[in-house]
């Protein structure tokens, strides 16, 4: 006998749109997304520079191709999250709020380890750290997460 599946689609949740519509959340989502479009640009610069500068092998190393290559993904993936935070999806928030979180620790650490990247990258990584650390504080700011409250998160 078949059993019927849920798609994901159906299990969807979305934040109540009285809520999305409050002046503070439009607010936090407006710096939430010019933020992390800031984010995107500085880290498609970044490995724009990686790619122009391959040659020099001093300042571009195989690490640098790597952690390049990964902010870009990551940045991608949370200006993915923040549009479908934006239309009131309540698992981006919830991806949103992780990653961006894990991203600001990750960055951190790499800023803080000596000797695993290049100065320039660490410059450019502790840049990407304060807009991902804004993120942080807007997504996790108590209008956003009254906004997002339910069984979902």
């Amino acid at each position: 006998m078949a059993t019927r599946r849920t798609s994901p689609a159906s299990t969807l949740t979305l934040a109540p749109a009285e809520s999305l519509s409050h002046p503070r959340v439009q607010r936090a989502l407006r710096s939430t997304k010019r933020l992390i479009a800031c984010y995107v640009a500085l880290s498609v610069g970044t490995l724009a520079a990686v790619v122009v500068l391959r040659d020099h092998h001093d300042i571009v190393t195989g690490a640098v191709w790597v952690r390049a290559s990964i902010v870009v993904a990551a940045s991608l993936l949370m200006a993915s999250f923040a549009a479908r935070t934006a239309r009131g999806h309540s698992r981006s928030y919830l991806r949103l709020r992780l990653s961006s979180a894990a991203m600001a620790v990750a960055i951190a650490v790499i800023v803080a380890l000596p000797g695993t990247f290049p100065a320039w990258l660490k410059v450019e990584q502790a840049a990407c750290g304060v807009l991902l650390l804004g993120v942080v504080l807007a997504v996790n700011g108590k209008q956003m997460r009254s906004a997002f409250a339910g069984p979902a998160l």
